[in-house]
């Protein structure tokens, strides 16, 4: 599948490891791909995000990522259902890392549903949800009729995965619907 993928789109997969090791993840996932895209310029994705506003809240969307990595993974819409039952996520998420040490969660969810090569060959392997994120811009990139998956597959599959990572963007106003907008 990965040969079929534009410079563009291989260089967000590529950007997207090396935002995983930067921040010791033991695997790369969802954020990392966001990330990458963020950093992109001259593309279709980043073309995109830069008509909806989100190339100027990137450090926010950082931020906002990194917290919720900091909870294990859990989305706001998680944190807020939990809370609907009495469950104060920061309150357990601050007496874990009192008890553990601090990020004890983030490296804890990075693990879950690893795919990849392993560590035995030296390369960091994606989260089953990531996988996801690439074998959806695959089936859009199909459904479009386009013959490549560029980044801007990647960044609409990122939009319709469920998950922290959709739910930031779609906060940020880029959903799926909007990207059909503004992408040619």
């Amino acid at each position: 599948m990965f040969e079929q993928f534009t410079k563009n789109a291989r260089a967000v997969v590529t950007g997207a490891v090396t935002h995983a090791e930067r921040t010791d993840a033991e695997a790369v996932d969802e954020s990392h791909l966001l990330l990458s895209l963020l950093d992109r310029q001259g593309s279709r994705a980043s073309f995109a995000l830069a008509a909806l506003g989100a190339d100027r809240r990137r450090e926010e969307i950082a931020r906002e990522l990194a917290e919720a990595r900091r909870r294990g993974g859990l989305s706001q819409a998680d944190t807020e259902a939990l809370a609907g039952l009495g469950i104060d996520v920061e309150e357990v998420v601050a007496r874990v890392e009192q008890a553990h040490g601090a990020g004890v969660l983030a490296s804890a969810g990075a693990t879950r549903g690893r795919w990849g090569f392993g560590s035995w060959s030296g390369h960091r392997p994606f989260t089953r949800e990531a996988k996801g994120t690439l074998v959806s811009a695959l089936r859009i990139a199909t459904a479009r009729g386009d013959r490549t998956i560029g980044d801007e597959h990647l960044l609409l599959a990122l939009t319709t995965r469920p998950g922290v990572v959709a739910e930031v963007l779609a906060d940020r106003g880029v959903t799926r619907e909007a990207l059909d907008r503004v992408l040619p």
